[in-house]
């Protein structure tokens, strides 16, 4: 039986503001509310709220058989919590149906699975916590940030309890394979990995509106057949997408919503299911291992990490970022770890890449580079101010280090006994 497991990321980073040189040590607000909230508005509005009335709507008229994942950082649901209230409700009704998993993902949707696996697992301790509290739901599935992986990370998200892991199908990493398989990971207790059907994706994503690709099955009815025409053994077609793909990249007016609505009618006349990635997991047997020693991702044509890491900016900006993680984790201020969180996005890195374009109200990507490590330079002098570096930084990083480990530690085994307690009651 053919299946169909569609994602949905909403990703909406704060707008950051004009800060100049001279506000370091004077200013420690970093976010323009104004244009923040302007682009709230605008991505809830035209995209959100319209792609989530059709996924409840194409529930309804399935009778429930249809499934979909769904990511949401949480940064980006603090901003809907702000600035589009009436959206979290909206989120809260297609939760309540049981047809849509909410997958994991770094909370401030950033780059920690590659630089600091402690922060990470801060993040996706702290998301877990966001979903619980708002839908009362959890995953043990990660869609990590630009769909990030590796051997190594794969190895130790499974320690933490992710038995499912989304990544991007690019060809270097599957060669002559087809992404419409479940694989399995390279760590030692083989974790369940869904890769993307980029091709398939990216034609709906970025070409559904255009007529010189006559290969993007833009009629539902003929999208379904094209699935169903896929050789026997392949039994899953990952289609993942950003959410703003529907009402923005794509505009209501091209079909774009109508063409999804229609989806689950054609499906079910052709007998092809759907599945969220947990229920792909439990329900297909994996093919064959997946490796991938370097990190994978979704951006640009490597797939790798260059769009984030390519040029000098961009890695100065990541190391001067990462180089008090320890520090963060230690300090109690609250504004201070709430910025901490923003300033991880990697929206701003990719602000810095000169092959992406125009960035994000920026004259350059050197430009958002000034203003990036201006804003940096402030946060960096307000964690010193918390935690001065009066030994060497070495001598204290490996302290703080060893300090945060053990915290860690003492952590786990607290769970771990509440969880031997609660088996004896």
């Amino acid at each position: 039986m053919k299946n169909i497991c569609f994602g949905f990321l909403m990703h909406i980073p704060y707008r950051l503001r004009r800060y100049r040189f001279f506000d370091i040590g004077q200013d420690h607000y970093y976010s323009d509310d104004l244009p923040t909230e302007e682009a709230v508005r605008q991505v809830v509005e035209q995209s959100y709220i319209p792609l989530v009335n059709t996924l409840l709507e194409m529930i309804r008229l399935s009778k429930n058989r249809f499934r979909c994942a769904l990511a949401i950082p949480g940064t980006t649901l603090e901003l809907l919590e702000q600035y589009a209230p009436e959206m979290i409700d909206l989120l809260k009704q297609l939760m309540a149906s049981h047809c849509v998993e909410a997958v994991a993902t770094p909370y401030s949707y950033s780059l920690a699975g590659e630089y600091s696996q402690s922060e990470l697992k801060e993040q996706l301790d702290k998301h877990a916590t966001k979903l619980k509290d708002l839908f009362g739901v959890q995953s043990t599935t990660l869609w990590n940030s630009e769909l990030l992986y590796s051997d190594e990370l794969a190895d130790k998200v499974m320690q933490w309890g992710y038995k499912t892991i989304m990544t991007e199908g690019a060809k270097h990493i599957l060669s002559w394979q087809s992404p419409n398989y479940l694989y399995r990971s390279c760590c030692k207790n083989k974790q369940a990995v869904l890769v993307r059907n980029m091709a398939l994706s990216d034609a709906l994503s970025f070409h559904f509106s255009d007529p010189s690709w006559q290969d993007v099955p833009t009629d539902a009815e003929r999208f379904v057949r094209y699935v169903v025409s896929l050789p026997e053994e392949e039994h899953i077609v990952n289609l993942w997408m950003g959410a703003e793909t529907f009402g923005l990249r794509q505009k209501a007016e091209t079909g774009i919503f109508d063409f999804l609505r229609a989806v689950p009618y054609y499906a079910m006349e052709q007998e092809v299911g759907f599945l969220t990635p947990a229920e792909a997991a439990k329900k297909l047997s994996p093919v064959q291992t997946l490796s991938s020693p370097y990190a994978l991702t979704w951006a640009g044509e490597a797939k790798d990490m260059s769009a984030f890491n390519g040029n000098d900016l961009q890695q100065e900006a990541l190391r001067q970022l990462y180089s008090v993680v320890e520090r963060v984790h230690l300090c109690s201020d609250k504004t201070l770890k709430a910025d901490w969180l923003m300033l991880q996005d990697v929206t701003y890195l990719s602000d810095m890449n000169y092959a992406a374009g125009a960035p994000n109200g920026f004259d350059s990507p050197y430009d958002a580079f000034i203003n990036y490590m201006n804003i940096l330079a402030d946060f960096l002098q307000r964690v010193e101010e918390q935690y001065p570096t009066s030994i060497e930084n070495e001598e204290l990083n490996s302290l703080l280090k060893t300090i945060h480990n053990q915290e860690q530690e003492l952590t786990e085994l607290r769970q771990q006994l509440r969880k031997r307690k609660a088996k004896q009651a």
